[in-house]
């Protein structure tokens, strides 16, 4: 697996994370986010799709709806090639 680096939260303090990535060999869209521990959301989110015990619900915050609008673009299937402006 060859991940490629689309963008991180640009109010992120310490450049840590939420970051989107694309999975270069598949175009898998992986996310690093705040973890969802809430009990009420984790139940609202389990009504509709099984929460099981390998998975994780993360949160990205909507100023990086462009950020994964770039990841599910054409520009970032595989093989693509890297993103120069990030």
């Amino acid at each position: 697996m060859t991940l490629r680096f689309v963008g991180i939260d640009p109010e992120t303090p310490g450049g840590n994370c939420p970051s989107v990535w694309v999975d270069e060999v598949d175009g898998s869209i992986v996310v690093q986010g705040w973890e969802v521990t809430d009990p009420e959301e984790r139940a609202q989110i389990a009504t509709r799709s099984p929460i099981l015990d390998h998975e994780r619900i993360v949160r990205i915050p909507a100023r990086m709806r462009h950020i994964l609008a770039e990841a599910c673009s054409d520009s970032a299937a595989p093989g693509a090639g890297p993103d120069e402006h990030h």
